[in-house]
């Protein structure tokens, strides 16, 4: 946290986490648990959770059924281009390439 002022309020955030920190490291220590880094990409995590969202929205279970969401993504892709809405565009045109992933 960055202030020109301790605020009250950020006191007590700062004295709740490190109390929550000291728990943590006394449990770890008790358990002989190393903390280790993450070692996954962010990209991975999203676009898991893009790809999933696609197959919910669409209903996709077969191979078939990504052709034909692509087919119907494409073409709402180029109606909101021509109707120069370029950000919904834009987002379908991630959509589709997610899908093509996919296959």
């Amino acid at each position: 946290m960055y202030a020109d002022e301790l605020t009250g309020s950020m006191e007590k955030a700062i004295s709740e986490t490190n109390r929550r920190r000291k728990i943590q490291q006394e449990y770890n220590k008790e358990n002989g648990i190393t903390p280790q880094t993450i070692k996954k990409s962010v990209r991975d995590t999203i676009k898991a959770t893009i790809v999933e969202d696609i197959q919910n929205e669409y209903d996709i279970k077969e191979e078939e059924d990504i052709k034909e969401v692509i087919e119907k993504l494409t073409n709402e892709m180029i109606n909101h281009a021509q109707n120069l809405e370029f950000e919904k565009a834009a987002e379908l045109r991630d959509k589709i390439k997610e899908l093509e992933n996919i296959r």
